[in-house]
């Protein structure tokens, strides 16, 4: 075990911010990969209805993923309240690695029948698990290892490295649609090059968060203090879990209706090709992973609440607006330019949401204090948002979705409203 007194240089804060941050992207990436070749893959293990209906039933997948969040965030969020949080993401980057795997080398409908669905929800199972888990950790050990007068700076790479995971996963979409396979190639085989590249490239991340350091808010508080992380001891907290509840509804909507969900929207609603789309997408998400440092650094100085309330505010009023003329027929430079106003105001909330949640709790129980509340959250409201829009989409009425997004960004408003401001009250110090 390292010695209490240890003291991080500058160099070697940065190689395990980098190693923890490197891991987040795999791990992200794997989870992305999914709904980003969605509309190639789903074909093999849905086979019978039209697009929308096959997209309804790879969303419903997609859903049951995030239910095994909240036991990803509640066994590994304890873990690394128990026995560090390198360990915690150590596993969770595993069995990302397995998840990934499953789904590369599943045999169709065609060939296995209600097997080939079966191995794709397990798989997910396993991805969920793993992903709930990492959230806690990974804001966690990004946050305690940050500097203390950059903390919203270093902790914003947590979304860098989840928006980059996004973003990698598109660009192996567009670099598969333009330059290397046909479109039935990618239809018939195609869509399992991801999954292989995410599983190889989470064996890199576990070697390099092999090498990661441990913090040292966690080792002095595992050799001074007894205390260990249980769930029934959150309930000691009800303040500080219902902060995280409500913030995450209305941040994780907004984000997975932006940037998972958005693909499909522009192909389903907007009449974009799968291509043009793809691009769109891209775009915009390479926009919104360069804003999460400046949002986090300006955090630093402003404060987070203030970048709370300016997402609650802004997703509580322009959410519907943006929506609506996303959904007419237009020039794809108009809709990237709507579209990148969305992440603008989102970005408010996600550059700051890991170190606002980890500043809430005492270091004996934080990364399960932050990643447990996450996931259940994130499990109800972001995990189900695809499935809501797509299915409104199917009663005829795509618009019921927009006002759900405000009405969730509602709810993360009037808590921003309500909270001290976490930089002067936090727990990290």
């Amino acid at each position: 075990m390292d010695n209490p007194s240890i003291q991080f240089s500058h160099k070697k804060r940065l190689l395990n911010i980098f190693s923890g941050s490197v891991g987040n992207l795999v791990e992200y990436f794997d989870w992305a990969i999914y709904a980003a070749f969605a509309l190639y893959f789903a074909p093999a293990f849905f086979p019978e209805g039209d697009q929308t209906a096959q997209l309804l039933n790879n969303a419903a997948v997609f859903a049951v993923g995030f239910i095994f969040r909240p036991l990803g965030g509640w066994w590994l969020g304890s873990l690394a309240d128990r026995k560090g949080r390198k360990s915690a993401l150590l596993l969770s980057v595993s069995l990302m690695c397995l998840g990934s795997l499953i789904i590369a080398c599943t045999p169709t409908y065609k060939v296995i029948g209600g097997w080939a669905p079966a191995l794709l929800l397990f798989a997910r199972m396993l991805q969920g698990f793993s992903i709930g888990g990492e959230y806690g950790s990974s804001a966690t050990y990004l946050s305690e290892m940050a500097s203390s007068k950059l903390r919203g700076y270093y902790s914003s790479f947590q979304y860098v490295t989840i928006v980059l995971g996004q973003l990698l996963a598109l660009v192996l979409l567009m670099v598969l649609q333009k330059w290397l396979l046909t479109n039935e190639e990618l239809h018939q085989w195609g869509w399992r090059i991801p999954f292989m590249v995410g599983g190889l490239l989470a064996v890199i991340a576990m070697g390099l968060r092999g090498n990661m350091s441990e913090t040292k808010a966690f080792v002095e508080q595992h050799i001074f203090s007894s205390r260990q992380a249980h769930l029934r001891e959150l309930l000691n907290y009800p303040k500080e879990l219902l902060t995280v509840i409500a913030l995450t509804a209305g941040g994780t909507v907004s984000y997975y209706t932006f940037t998972v969900y958005m693909q499909k929207f522009l192909v389903n609603t907007t009449g974009f090709s799968k291509e043009q789309a793809t691009d769109i997408s891209a775009i915009a998400l390479l926009v919104f992973m360069i804003i999460q440092p400046l949002y986090g650094l300006l955090s630093d100085f402003v404060g987070r609440r203030f970048m709370l309330i300016f997402f609650g505010a802004g997703a509580t009023v322009f959410t519907v607006p943006l929506l609506t003329l996303l959904s007419q027929p237009q020039s794809m430079t108009s809709a990237l330019g709507w579209y990148i106003c969305a992440l603008l105001i989102i970005s408010g909330y996600s550059s700051v949401n890991a170190i606002v949640k980890a500043e809430l709790f005492p270091v004996h129980i934080r990364a399960l204090g932050v990643g447990f509340p996450y996931a259940l959250t994130v499990a109800l409201f972001g995990g189900t948002a695809e499935y809501l829009a797509l299915w409104m989409k199917s009663f005829g009425h795509p618009e019921w979705f927009a006002y759900y997004v405000s009405g969730c960004a509602a709810l993360s408003l009037i808590v921003a409203l309500m909270i001290k401001e976490p930089k002067n009250v936090s727990k990290l110090d």
